[in-house]
């Protein structure tokens, strides 16, 4: 059965490494957003280093979720004391089960709070696409479909929440997926 992958990407106002309050707020909440998300019916798995590392994007062994990777358009560090990005890649069951976790709980307090930790760059921050249940995607497939779907809008290749496709490409309004469901 299809799984689907998703991709996020986020420039951050400052590096993850800046000690102010802001920057540290962030960086604590998305660990406990993590632990939460982990935890919702249909989520199956995250991009996280081989090594058990945590803090080196660039240089990290993320094992079969490849090489790290980011869009053209981010153009701030990529050392530890520079990188100002915040980017996960995560397997799903369906859109339901994926929006439920996103819009709802620790990360929509998250999202509600979006504008004081990222910048705003006109680009899209999110895509997704399915994937067979035997592959893994990698960090490169999410930067190349999330720049295809800058570059081209939804597609079976690259969709989002708003216009969504079935495993099969059928286009799918919010409607027939969005069906009354557990609010957390």
């Amino acid at each position: 059965m299809p799984q689907l992958a998703l991709y996020t990407f986020g420039v951050l106002k400052s590096p993850l490494a800046d000690p102010t309050p802001l920057t540290r707020e962030f960086y604590e909440s998305g660990a406990a957003v993590y632990r939460k998300i982990s935890q919702y019916p249909g989520y199956l798995a995250h991009a996280e280093p081989a090594d058990g590392a945590q803090g080196e994007l660039f240089g990290a062994d993320w094992g079969a979720w490849g090489e790290f990777a980011v869009p053209a358009w981010y153009d701030k560090g990529r050392t530890a004391e520079t990188t100002a990005l915040a980017a996960t890649l995560s397997l799903w069951t369906d859109l339901r089960p994926a929006f439920d976790a996103i819009y709802a709980g620790l990360h929509r307090e998250a999202l509600n709070r979006r504008y004081d930790w990222f910048e705003r760059t006109g680009h899209p921050n999110y895509v997704f696409w399915w994937v067979s249940d035997d592959v893994t995607p990698t960090w490169q497939d999410g930067v190349r479909r999330l720049e295809h779907l800058q570059d081209h809008g939804s597609s079976p290749h690259a969709f989002t929440f708003h216009h969504a496709f079935t495993a099969d490409g059928t286009p799918l309004t919010a409607s027939r997926w969005r069906s009354p469901g557990p609010a957390r």
